[in-house]
């Protein structure tokens, strides 16, 4: 027998009429910005499926873009996120693409770019009821939902990185919930996605830059573990 909680069936806290495709797009663009580091200078948005069909009138456009600034879901700023991107000079666009079928229905491709000039694209899926899943990191096939907080390291495929990424959590007494790895092919660029049961220490970056194969280390608290600190638990 299955079991489904409360917030399942009442849904999560968010501004705009859908669960789908505005508290699930904007958790896709919020996962998505704290992948990339310093501020963002331009951003498109690539939509498939219902979200390329009705993502204006449903709010996903303004939800999206909310995220990608940082918004959380229930944030009353994502009802002026057009603005506010303006303001703060952030080039956005958004591009349906209704020819590509063999995708989620709720599919959104996000390439960002920061002020540095560094290009990231991620692709995100919105399951339902505000849930949602990471699927591609840069062309690299990953799953991840941002549920728990997550240290997601990029590196090359090589002996011992895996095993001092592990060292460096456990001597933290980071209590690991998931771990997985994905890599484009044998030897080439890779990502270990640690999922954990609390927040995780941010300043572990520098701890697990300290072997030469890892190239960037991104971490992403989840928001209720976000939540918790701000309260005091």
């Amino acid at each position: 027998m299955s079991f489904i909680s409360v917030f399942d069936v009442l849904g999560p806290n968010m501004i705009g009429p859908s669960s789908s495709h505005t508290a699930g797009a904007a958790k896709i663009a919020f996962l998505a910005q704290k992948m990339i580091s310093g501020p963002l200078i331009r951003v498109e948005f690539i939509l498939y499926g219902s979200f390329a069909r009705t993502y204006h009138g449903h709010g996903t456009d303004r939800a999206l873009l909310g995220g990608i600034m940082g918004f959380e879901t229930d944030d009353m700023r994502i009802r002026d996120s057009f603005e506010i991107a303006r303001e703060r000079g952030i080039c956005f666009s958004f591009r349906p693409n209704e020819e590509e079928t063999e995708v989620h229905p709720n599919t959104v491709d996000i390439l960002m770019e920061n002020s540095a000039g560094v290009r990231m694209s991620v692709r995100g899926e919105s399951l339902g009821g505000g849930k949602v899943r990471i699927v591609r990191i840069n062309q690299v096939e990953v799953d991840f939902s941002g549920e728990y907080s997550a240290a997601i390291v990029t590196h090359l495929d090589k002996p011992g990185v895996v095993a001092h990424v592990t060292k460096c959590l456990s001597d933290r007494n980071v209590n690991i919930a998931f771990m997985k790895l994905f890599r484009e092919s044998k030897g080439h660029t890779a990502y270990t996605i640690v999922e954990s049961d609390g927040r995780l220490p941010e300043d572990i970056v520098d701890e697990l830059k300290e072997n030469e194969n890892i190239c960037e280390v991104m971490i992403v608290q989840s928001q209720s573990d976000t939540g918790r600190l701000a309260n005091g638990l």
